[in-house]
């Protein structure tokens, strides 16, 4: 994995392989069509797309026909506390609710700060593997930590600062109130790095839903800052949960289109007449999911919140953590679970299920127009060993080569003119 710093340098990618549109028969999509197209870069944006040719003045890199798509972004993972890096370990098989885990976590989190910057960036470079170059990832913040977790993260965040970006998220995740906590998120939601006020089940750990919730909003109200909550109750705690964060982002529209619940498993158990109710209103506030796919034994119903308009955010979560060890780091997988767990098959739905990956870009929209690349956009590209969207996301594709904000990330088995 080479990290190139070359933000102003001007280079011409060859012979990249572009989506153009859909191909039909009786009004019915069966194929994707796709050519080839020269990608000039300059300045980490893309100035010029053209029909390739065989001659390349100046700096090039020969694609050889790889398929250009949009990078990965995992928008639910915990960079800080990893173990990836570490021995192969699995979970410990007993005392397995958060409470337990919180109490293993208040032994080892000393011990894990003293390499977490290392394991960080490991991780981040197996992301970056699997052609991932954002995550939204979450940091503890309970009083084992401190600031610690933040503070190397950022360290780990500055040293791939030209090969990798993350939006972070406070995560209490002892418990505003259950451990000491709601102090030391006051003082984090102050530092301007954090994106998000982060919470977790708020009646099962701290024992109301009003009180923890309330802080968390207030927070991020105070502190121009987005929301993005742990919620794995499945009961009625759990719906009436979701259901007071939407009444807040009602009340409150600077909310709208800044608040997450991660996981929400509530909605996994809803009738479905409630589900209806609770996505309508979901998607009025504006208010997202962010999941893995699938968790554990939830398959969360992705299909009824999206026709509802509600955002669905995927990621990894645990890769090797003592929390979990199934995420493998590559959201192409992800995309092709959710299309099989989901019964997508076709040409046009695998291509879709791409979402699940790049956060919702695609190179082709539902019309079959092409809206990426553009000339304009920001030089990030992957290019995967596939013929189309719906290949890379059936056959989970292998990367060949990442390209962020112009900087060259990962390059395999290419020519260099």
């Amino acid at each position: 994995m080479n990290e190139i710093n070359q933000n102003q340098e001007t280079y011409l990618l060859k012979n990249v392989l572009l989506e153009t549109g859909f191909l039909y028969e009786h009004e019915e999509i069966v194929a994707t069509k796709t050519a080839l197209f020269d990608i000039q870069i300059e300045a980490n944006k893309i100035k010029s797309i053209e029909p390739a040719q065989s001659v390349a003045n100046g700096k090039a890199f020969d694609v050889k026909g790889k398929l250009a798509l949009p990078p990965f972004r995992d928008m639910h993972i915990h960079l800080d506390k990893t173990l990836y890096g570490l021995p192969w370990k699995a979970v410990f098989p007993k005392n397995r609710t958060v409470k337990d885990m919180i109490a293993k976590e208040q032994v080892i989190i000393p011990e894990l700060l003293k390499t977490s910057v290392e394991r960080a960036e490991k991780l981040i470079a197996l992301l970056q593997g699997y052609g991932t170059n954002f995550a939204r990832t979450h940091f503890n913040v309970d009083p084992t930590s401190g600031t610690k977790s933040l503070e190397h993260l950022l360290q780990a965040l500055e040293h791939l600062k030209y090969s990798f970006a993350a939006e972070l998220v406070a995560f209490p995740q002892h418990g505003l109130y259950y451990t000491e906590s709601a102090k030391l998120m006051e003082e984090v939601a102050k530092w301007g790095q954090v994106d998000f006020i982060g919470g977790l089940d708020p009646f099962s750990i701290d024992g109301s839903i009003e009180k923890p919730m309330d802080l968390t909003v207030q927070l991020a109200l105070d502190n121009n800052k987005g929301i993005d909550i742990h919620l794995h109750e499945g009961g009625e705690s759990g719906v009436k949960t979701i259901h007071y964060l939407i009444d807040k982002a009602l009340e409150n529209p600077a909310l709208q289109g800044r608040t997450f619940i991660s996981h929400a498993f509530a909605l996994g158990y809803m009738p479905k007449k409630d589900l209806a109710h609770t996505a309508e209103r979901m998607a009025e506030a504006k208010v997202g999911i962010c999941s893995s796919v699938p968790f554990r034994n939830m398959l969360m119903p992705f299909r009824e919140l999206k026709k509802a308009g509600v955002e669905v955010f995927v990621g990894n979560d645990n890769v090797q953590d003592h929390w979990g060890t199934f995420g493998s780091g590559n959201m192409l997988q992800k995309a092709n679970l959710a299309a099989e767990l989901y019964g997508y098959e076709t040409e046009f739905e695998l291509s879709r299920c791409l979402r699940y990956a790049t956060n919702g870009k695609i190179p082709l929209d539902d019309q079959g127009n092409s809206v990426w690349p553009k000339v304009g956009d920001d030089a990030s590209l992957l290019f995967v060993d596939a013929s189309c969207s719906a290949e890379a996301v059936s056959r989970i594709s292998t990367v060949y080569g990442l390209i962020h904000q112009g900087n060259v990330v990962k390059w395999n088995n290419s020519s260099q003119a």
